[in-house]
Parts: structure tokens; C-alpha cells; sequence
């Protein structure tokens, strides 16, 4: 009876639900890796091997090593200047530098391929203005790994602004000082003491930029890059061979282990701690007018080519031609994308609860891993997450339709792939940790008090929850189902192979209509996912302002 009661205490119904919420969620990639041990090397693999392996391999490490170079230096100097300076524009910059992460990549890969284009408007304009024809001049091509590197640059900086602007700001006041009286000037200072203070945040930034280029699709394949996500989605769907799809997912989810893994030896041994009492934004330095100039023409910069030019073409090419399908053919398309992303992001919010308060109550560390494994998924690419939703899925659905069809004489089809219940579970196993960050940052804040206190009325478990820490929560939850909504919203690679037959959303609307060189019929589709991602980039702009105005 003593084990009995030590069992129910260690592994109460929390703690049986987290164990197989964490199982179902971290079940596509042992999906991958056991198909990849048991199916042996296929012809397909080895074809692939002799024949493209090494461009994969080459075109993601130039990938990696160019956008971490440029979003870490965008990142980090952005993150300077309005922190450590004061110019013309800045309030604005502070908050606006975050929109670019509203834009995804293979959105403005489309509109930079119209804008640059032959026979778009700036090399048109080039032609008349200088009596020009082809072959008399030499105009970068933007459908290359560069013009990749380009666009994820522009896209993905915020992550390293943010995180670095936050580390900066943590480390400002009293580091700054004692620099200062040391006799180091402001680059002095940037150098030796804010930057290697910075470094944790700077390379975790770099990381999430990294991990957000491997998992991408659309980019790629739009500017004929071969990667391993173009590699995996032709494997599944033109040969049809679900080992060798496996096989490059392994490969791509490699490359992921080891941006995490430089992320984490980047640290060592090192602590970073601000061992200065003196807290609050530093004293920036004013600027002359023109050093304010040039300060705010490079905090401008970025912003123009990662949001406002892209965001203006987009709408003037919806505004000016637009999609002919334009009427119920959208509506469908974004009730299909309103409906996947709000399903979604509901039963995301639902189980971080359950997996945030389950950490939160128990007395062993299990719960605590569990998370950790879950948190993992968002930095696993959508293509091998639905390589790992698809091989397991298609076997039960055909031992259900097998039963059913011997005990019914009725065959069912497919009922979890035929549907959007796999698209629904790819989601949710990529993008779960994002609310369970959320979620759990918020319950941290919430003192045990407050359980002892709702305990000492009489409440248990559940009832607490529901009615202390979830109205308590709400804030917190709404915001955390709005970062899912959006990702939902965006998500391409996965909905590409996952989705039924017949079903489109407005990622895979743009994208195929792109694909055509259907470009400003895509624009429709494509400024209504940014307009969607601009909403949690508006609620991260607003706690920019009001962190500024608390240091005041």
C-alpha cells in the first residue's frame, strides 16, 4: 500500500497526462530516426547521394554562415544604436525594427523577384532612363543562394535586435559607467564591455535565425536553391520513396543538433551576470546631426528592405491586379488557414497549460524534462516534422481501414491523413513550445502563495487552476494562442505535405501561384499572411514602448 501511495503521489493524473502529451509530441522525429535505421540505404539515396548530397550539404553551410553573419551584425548594431545613442527617429526604430519578423521569407522572395525582374520596374527604369538593351549591362540576379541569403538576412535580424537590445539594456547602466571611468570611449565600451556581455543573447538570436533558415522551404525552392527541405518534399512527392525522405530529414535535423549544440559551447563555462547595482537605461550619447543622420539612415535600412518596400509592392500589386480568383475561392482559402490556425492554436494553449502547471505542482524533475523535449520542436523543420507525422499515420490508417473494412464490410478511407487531424498534429508538435513558453514564463510569476492559499479554501488541483491561475493567465494565454495563430498562418513546408487533397490554404495559394510566375496573383494571398503577422509583431512593439517608459 506504501508503494501504491508513493506511485499516486509522483505520478498524479498531471503528471500521466504531460508524460503522453511530451510522447505524442516528440513521436514524428523518433518517427524519422527509426525509419532511417530500419529501412537501409534504397536506390533513391544512393542516386541522390552521387548526384545532389554535396550541393544540399554545400548550399545550407554558405546559407548558415551568411545569414548568421548578416543578421548578427544588423541585429547587434540596430540593437546599439537605439540603446546606447540618441538621434533623430529613434523611439520610432526602437519598436518598429521588430515588423520585418511579420514578413516571411518566401513572401519577400516573390516580391523581390517581381521588383528585380527583367521586366520589373527597376531594371525597366534602368533601360529607359539610359537607352539600354539586353546584354548591354550586368544586373545581379536575386534567384540565387545570395539573393536566399538576402532575404532571410532581412527577415530574420529581429530575433538578434531583440535579444540583444534586452541584454544591452539589462547591462547598460553601471558596466557603461565603469568602462567609462576607465577612459573607454563609446566604441571602447561596444567592444569590451556590452558586446561580450551580449554574446549569450547575440548567439541565441543567431541560432533561432539559423534554425528558422534550415526549416525553410519556400524561399528555396522558389529560387531554385537545392537544400534538404527541397530534397525531402521531391523524395516524398515526385519519387515517392518515404526512406529516402526520412534519410534527408535526418541529415537536415543534423544540421539543427549542431547550430544547438556551437549555440550551446558558445557559452562554456562563462557567467554573465550584471554584478552592478545600478540598473535602468543608460545615459545615451546625443549625437551630432549628422552622426544622427547616418545612425538613423542604418536603422532605416533594414527596415525598408525587410518590411516597408516588400509591404508596399505587395499592396500595390493586390491593389493594382491582384488575384483573379478574388471572391470565394479566398474566402475558402482563408476560412481553410482562419480554421487550421485556430484549432491549432487552442489546443496548443490547452496543453501548455496542462504541461506548465503539471511542472509546476510536481515534486520530481520529470515534468521539468518533459517540457524541455517539448520545447524542442520548434527548432525541428516543418518538412521533417510532417516526414514524421506521414510514415507513422499512413500505417494506422490503414490498419483502421483494414478493420473496419473486415468488420463493417465498409471501407472508410483515410480518416487522421484524408482529413486535417495529421496537419493539426504537425502543428502542434512544431509549434507547441511556443506557447509553453509563454505559458510557463507567465506561471512562474505567480507566487506558490497563491496555491497554498486557493488549497486552504478547499479547492484541489483542477480547481485552482481554473479558477485562480487561469483568469489570472489570461493576458498570457491570449498572447501565446496569437504567436501560434501567426506561425499556423505562415507555415508552409509541412502544409505542403500534409495537406489533403484538394485542400489549399493562402501559404500554399501564394506559393503555388508564385511558382507559376503568377507573382502579382500571389500578392493577394501573400499581404494577407503579413497583415496576420503583424499582430503579435504590434502586441511585441507595445511591451518595446512600455519596458522604456517603466526604465523611466
Amino acid at each position: 500500500m506504501k508503494n501504491i501511495g508513493g506511485l499516486r503521489r509522483y505520478w498524479s493524473t498531471l503528471s500521466v497526462a504531460a508524460v503522453l502529451i511530451a510522447a505524442l509530441i516528440a513521436a514524428p522525429v523518433l518517427s524519422v530516426f527509426s525509419n532511417v535505421f530500419a529501412g537501409g540505404t534504397t536506390g533513391t539515396w544512393a542516386h541522390l547521394a552521387d548526384t545532389v548530397l554535396d550541393e544540399f550539404v554545400l548550399n545550407t553551410v554558405v546559407l548558415c554562415i551568411g545569414v548568421g553573419l548578416g543578421v548578427g551584425s544588423i541585429g547587434v548594431t540596430t540593437a546599439w544604436l537605439t540603446t546606447m545613442l540618441d538621434f533623430p527617429g529613434r523611439r520610432f526604430f526602437e519598436w518598429a525594427l521588430v515588423l520585418p519578423m511579420a514578413m516571411p521569407a518566401y513572401v519577400m522572395a516573390y516580391v523581390y523577384t517581381d521588383f528585380l525582374q527583367f521586366v520589373g520596374p527597376v531594371q525597366s527604369g534602368l533601360r529607359e532612363a539610359f537607352g539600354w538593351r539586353a546584354g548591354d549591362y550586368w544586373f545581379p540576379d536575386v534567384r540565387t543562394v545570395g539573393g536566399a541569403v538576402a532575404m532571410f538576412m532581412f527577415v530574420l535580424y529581429p530575433y538578434v535586435y531583440m535579444l540583444a537590445r534586452a541584454a544591452f539594456l539589462e547591462r547598460a547602466g553601471g558596466m557603461l559607467e565603469a568602462g567609462r571611468s576607465l577612459g573607454l570611449g563609446p566604441w571602447g565600451c561596444f567592444f569590451r564591455v556590452s558586446l561580450p556581455l551580449a554574446r549569450p543573447a547575440v548567439v541565441a538570436g543567431v541560432a533561432l535565425a539559423l534554425m528558422e533558415t534550415l526549416a525553410d522551404f519556400g524561399t528555396v525552392s522558389y529560387f531554385g536553391v537545392q537544400t534538404f527541405t527541397t530534397g525531402i518534399y521531391r523524395a516524398w512527392f515526385s519519387l515517392g520513396d518515404r526512406i529516402a525522405a526520412a534519410q534527408l530529414s535526418a541529415a537536415l535535423l543534423a544540421f539543427v543538433v549542431i547550430v544547438l549544440a556551437l549555440e550551446r559551447a558558445s557559452r562554456g563555462r562563462a557567467r554573465f551576470n550584471n554584478t552592478s547595482r545600478q540598473q535602468g537605461a543608460p545615459a545615451r550619447l546625443r549625437l551630432a546631426p549628422l552622426a544622427g543622420l547616418l545612425a538613423a539612415f542604418s536603422c532605416f535600412m533594414p527596415l525598408l528592405l525587410g518590411f516597408l518596400l516588400p509591404a508596399g509592392l505587395l499592396l500595390e500589386m493586390a491593389l493594382l491586379e491582384g488575384d483573379a480568383q478574388f471572391g470565394a475561392r479566398f474566402v475558402q482559402l482563408a476560412r481553410n488557414s482562419f480554421l487550421l490556425a485556430a484549432l491549432s492554436a487552442m489546443l496548443a494553449v490547452i496543453l501548455a497549460v496542462v504541461l506548465a502547471y503539471a511542472a509546476r505542482l510536481a515534486r520530481s524533475r520529470l515534468p521539468h524534462a518533459l517540457n524541455r523535449v517539448v520545447g524542442l520542436g520548434y527548432a525541428v523543420p516543418g518538412s521533417v516534422i510532417a516526414v514524421g507525422v506521414l510514415i507513422p499515420l499512413t500505417r494506422l490508417d490503414n490498419l483502421i481501414a483494414q478493420w473496419w473494412t473486415s468488420a463493417f464490410g465498409v471501407n472508410p478511407g483515410l480518416i487522421l491523413t484524408g482529413g486535417i487531424a495529421a496537419l493539426v498534429y504537425a502543428y502542434l508538435s512544431r509549434f507547441l513550445s511556443v506557447a509553453l513558453q509563454t505559458v510557463e514564463s507567465s506561471l512562474g510569476k505567480i507566487t506558490p502563495s497563491m496555491d497554498d492559499a486557493s488549497r486552504s479554501l478547499g479547492f484541489g488541483r483542477w480547481a485552482t487552476l481554473r479558477r485562480v491561475h487561469v483568469p489570472m493567465l489570461r493576458g498570457s494565454l491570449l498572447t501565446a494562442a496569437l504567436m501560434v495563430f501567426v506561425d499556423v498562418m505562415k507555415e508552409l513546408p509541412a502544409t505542403l505535405v500534409i495537406r489533403p487533397f484538394n485542400f489549399d490554404t493562402l501559404a500554399t495559394q501564394a506559393h503555388i501561384l508564385a511558382s507559376d510566375e503568377r507573382l502579382a496573383e500571389a500578392s493577394t494571398a501573400a499581404l494577407t499572411i503579413v497583415v496576420v503577422g503583424l499582430l503579435p509583431m504590434f502586441v511585441i512593439s507595445r511591451q518595446i514602448v512600455k519596458g522604456r517608459l517603466e526604465r523611466r
